[in-house]
């Protein structure tokens, strides 16, 4: 079965949540967490910082992850991990292939398909985040 990963960073202030504009289907467009594939041979937490490492050039000292969650899709043989962490500093932001944005992490409808990748899974990371807020900030 196939892993791989979402990564919700969060500013300092916790204000702001980084998202990327994926640049190809699916979801072409659609704003979504940064991750990616873990490799084979690698572990989950490892391939979690080394995606968001690629994809925005966070280093593991500028962040500690926190794993979230997970969802398993049988049909697809595959599963994704959520983590989520809190920046320590702002850090210079570098792009692989997808444009990086912080967007707010109030006033925002990340329940919304025609702007947030997922099928509404972005939403139910987003919950999870503000159940979860202290034991993020503690990580």
């Amino acid at each position: 079965m196939q892993g791989y990963n979402l990564i919700a960073v969060l500013s300092p202030d916790g204000e702001r949540m980084l998202m990327c504009r994926r640049s190809k289907d699916p979801y072409q467009g659609l704003l979504n967490l940064v991750g990616g594939k873990i490799e084979p041979g690698e572990s989950e937490k490892d391939a979690a910082y080394r995606e968001l490492q690629e994809e925005t050039a966070i280093a593991p000292e500028d962040i500690r992850l926190l794993h979230l969650m997970d969802f398993m899709y049988p049909l697809d043989d595959c599963y994704v991990q959520v983590y989520a962490g809190v920046l320590r500093k702002t850090v210079a932001l570098q792009e692989e292939v997808n444009a990086l944005l912080w967007v707010p992490t109030r006033g925002e409808d990340f329940f919304s398909m025609a702007r947030y990748a997922g099928e509404g899974n972005i939403g139910h990371i987003m919950e999870h985040i503000r159940m979860n807020w202290e034991r993020i900030l503690q990580a």
